[in-house]
């Protein structure tokens, strides 16, 4: 079935604006009677897009941990009925919640990861050091830990760690000794106050504000987000029917790294010695990588959505018939 044409796929729904819109859904969408799991509903504009560009037998189950995203989506999701499901929880217990509700598997997953653009610009959600706000970032405001607990709790140590490992910030250790010292004075308690003092104690030497990557290893640390994505990663031939495809759009290396290690790994590969005629070794492989190279966005959409300028797709299918070729 040829898909619609693209003017009738969503652009934005109110101001957000889906990155990589028709490349994630040319690599995803391969029947339009399927069914489709957006892992990461956020604003909903690759929600809204993939479920007008299936069929009117194709259904969609849409999941994010932010209550905020479910409500805003009742609206958009209503026309289409029963054929979309709205789902509070992490992508991460995708497996679950497909036993949970009785299938067996999905024809196409969608991942875009990060924050939304409504969470960056809602001060009270505290994920952005540009606004103040309360020092939270959490996904799912309703449980979980918040950053100004672990900035005002943890031994400098464990936060110099996180910074070095979710931020690849090189001056961690200075970062952290200098939270250390502030909150032996007074607790920390919005994003500015610590907006300010990494400024100040690492200084600023090019364009980027100096407290990029300490506010993004926060973001990462408060809501689990390496770990939600290895789990994804490692339970993709168990989410994916036959043929079934995944689609990712990251921001970060990490995130990137994380993806393309994990495509590769689930792919045949042969670890026979590279002088040996015929492979020996029986190595077998689950998944497709569909992306040879990361898909990046054109100058255009930079142009149109800054947001976009990091992000970066892969994309991989479960193989139809798994063998070690």
């Amino acid at each position: 079935m040829t898909p619609p044409p693209r003017m009738h796929e969503t652009a934005a729904i109110d101001y957000h604006v889906p990155v990589l819109l028709h490349e994630a859904l040319d690599l995803v969408v391969t029947n339009p009677d399927g069914l489709y799991l957006d892992g990461t509903l956020g604003g909903g504009g690759h929600s809204k897009a993939l479920i007008e560009r299936l069929g009117p037998k194709g259904r969609l189950l849409a999941i994010d941990r932010d209550p905020e995203a479910i409500l805003r989506a009742e609206n958009w999701s209503l026309p289409y009925g029963a054929r979309v499901r709205l789902i509070k929880g992490n992508f991460a217990d995708t497996a679950a919640i497909l036993a949970g509700l009785d299938l067996a598997g999905v024809d196409g997953m969608l991942l875009d990861l990060g924050v939304s653009s409504r969470q960056l610009d809602e001060s009270e959600r505290g994920f952005s050091f540009m606004r103040s706000g309360p020092l939270d970032m959490r996904m799912d405001p309703t449980r979980g830990t918040s950053a100004a607990e672990l900035v005002n709790t943890l031994p400098e140590g464990e936060l110099e760690k996180i910074f070095r490992r979710y931020g690849e910030e090189p001056r961690a250790r200075r970062a952290a000794k200098a939270i250390g010292a502030a909150r032996a004075k007074s607790p920390l308690s919005t994003t500015i106050q610590l907006a300010e003092l990494i400024e100040k104690a690492l200084g600023r030497s090019s364009g980027k504000h100096p407290a990029t990557r300490v506010f993004q290893a926060l973001r990462i640390a408060v809501n689990g987000e390496m770990e939600a994505l290895e789990g994804i990663l490692g339970s993709l031939p168990g989410i994916l029917l036959p043929g079934g495809r995944i689609v990712v759009i990251s921001y970060h290396s990490l995130e990137d790294r994380l993806v393309k290690t994990a495509f590769r790994t689930l792919a045949p590969h042969c670890t026979c010695p590279p002088l040996w005629p015929v492979c020996g070794c029986g190595t077998p492989g689950s998944m497709q990588v569909l992306t040879r190279k990361a898909i990046r966005p054109d100058l255009m959409e930079i142009e149109t959505n800054s947001r976009a300028r990091s992000a970066k797709l892969r994309a991989a299918a479960r193989l139809v018939k798994e063998n070690a070729e």
